[in-house]
């Protein structure tokens, strides 16, 4: 079965040229913030100036107490940590931010990290 890419309508040409002029931006940028609900200026400031109360809480997803414990434990008994991720861009972020921080704390040597291949 074939994907359906379903694709936003364009956003009206007054709110892009409205963005643009607000923030002295290009026509990407307003296309980007405008087709992401982005329009007015406070939302805009909230979305680059991310507080750390407005940040989801990573513990409503389930089983991450389980997961935190068990890299402390690793971490705690010098076992080896593989990091598994998806082959997707967040999934290769993540896997990249979670290596890059456990590189910081731990030492490399115990560490991995798997990503799988796409068509395989």
């Amino acid at each position: 079965m074939k994907p359906k890419w379903i694709f936003k309508d364009k956003p009206n040409e007054n709110i892009l040229q409205q963005l643009k002029s607000k923030l002295n931006c290009e026509d990407l940028e307003a296309l980007i913030l405008a087709l992401r609900n982005l329009t007015d200026l406070e939302q805009i400031k909230i979305f680059f100036r991310l507080k750390e109360e407005d940040i989801h809480d990573p513990f409503s997803m389930k089983n991450m107490d389980k997961a935190v414990e068990r890299i402390a434990t690793a971490v705690k008994n010098s076992e080896k940590i593989l990091i598994y991720g998806d082959y997707d861009v967040d999934g290769t972020t993540s896997v990249s931010l979670m290596y890059r921080y456990l590189a910081e704390i731990y030492d490399e040597k115990h560490l991995d990290f798997y990503i799988p291949d796409r068509y395989t």
